[in-house]
């Protein structure tokens, strides 16, 4: 069976609901503070209640915020291929959520920053298998260097995806040439696509979704395949030389942290499952969507939940 494997950080998520951001150096009283699991294991959690076989193959820590992933991990039936990391625990990253559902975060670094080749391994990818690779792993050497030496030494039917976050595009040039050649499935929202083309100095045919994706199919290796989300509206999907435009599902956000991981996990599970690039997006925009009417990061809903949702719209 094809695995989703995820190589990033997991997190957990001390998540705050703020009625506003305060002004520099004030103070703000929250209605409500809940700590998840979340980072990677967002993505995880979307794919094991979309039915695909996981495995967390980054580090963890030893301590209370170390124990709450893992426990969230078991929970779903995701494997944990590499040994806690002894005597530091998982970090965490400070979520402010407005009423907007927009967020602020602020990331402590922890266990989940100390990765080697060796613990990578661990996972033991096989042809066929989904490795998820994020942009903030490249952000630091302590975590992009092993990260990249690993990519190196896999399979060539090892499907690498990657979700460059807002850190890539500031990479440096080098790091992020390396990455791209490593790149077979990328997935962003918009705006991380509009920034990567931008350091490049590269201007997309036309101002739309569809010729942003087309922009950066080029920059993968060989017949790549590209996503760009642009929330509620939907994603764009380059898939063996053609671009569609795949509606999104708009909804009332309660809370949108997680979205766009939640979308990645889902996406990647039906693809596993033998659904194609288009219609796993179709699906996976479903689930982003029923996500952000729930709060918590990793609160994906699952393939019933989804399949529900797609027929009451088929028969509205």
């Amino acid at each position: 069976m094809t695995r989703v494997i995820h190589t990033g950080q997991a997190l957990v998520d001390v998540v705050i609901e703020v009625p506003d951001l305060p002004a520099r150096g004030q103070n703000v009283m929250a209605t409500s503070v809940t700590d998840y699991a979340g980072g990677a294991v967002t993505v995880l959690v979307a794919a094991a209640r979309f039915g695909a076989d996981c495995v967390h193959a980054g580090a963890h820590g030893t301590g209370p915020h170390g124990d709450l992933v893992r426990h969230a991990l078991a929970e779903e039936g995701i494997a944990v291929s590499a040994p806690p990391v002894a005597e530091h625990d998982t970090g965490i990253c400070v979520v402010l959520i407005e009423p907007t559902a927009e967020r602020t975060f602020v990331t402590t670094l922890g266990a989940e920053r100390e990765i080697t080749v060796e613990s990578l391994e661990t996972s033991a990818p096989r042809p066929g298998d989904l490795v998820c690779v994020t942009g903030f792993s490249l952000a630091l050497a302590q975590t992009g260097e092993p990260l990249l030496a690993w990519l190196g030494t896999l399979d060539e039917g090892v499907v690498v995806v990657l979700d460059p976050g807002s850190a890539f595009a500031g990479l440096s040039p080098s790091v992020r040439a390396e990455m791209l050649t490593h790149t077979d499935v990328w997935s962003s929202n918009e705006e991380e696509a509009a920034d990567l083309l931008v350091a490049l100095d590269l201007t997309p045919a036309a101002d739309g979704l569809a010729e942003v994706t087309a922009a950066i199919a080029p920059l993968l290796r060989g017949d790549a395949v590209t996503i760009v989300r642009d929330g509620a509206a939907g994603c764009a999907v380059l898939a063996g030389g053609d671009t569609v435009v795949v509606r999104g599902f708009p909804q009332t956000p309660v809370d949108t942290n997680g979205a766009g991981d939640t979308h990645t996990g889902a996406l990647l599970a039906e693809v596993a499952a033998g659904a194609s690039w288009v219609e796993g997006c179709r699906r996976a925009n479903a689930a982003a969507a029923i996500k952000v009417t729930r709060r918590g990061p990793a609160t994906a809903p699952t393939r019933a939940e989804v399949d529900a949702f797609l027929a009451d719209r088929a028969t509205g």
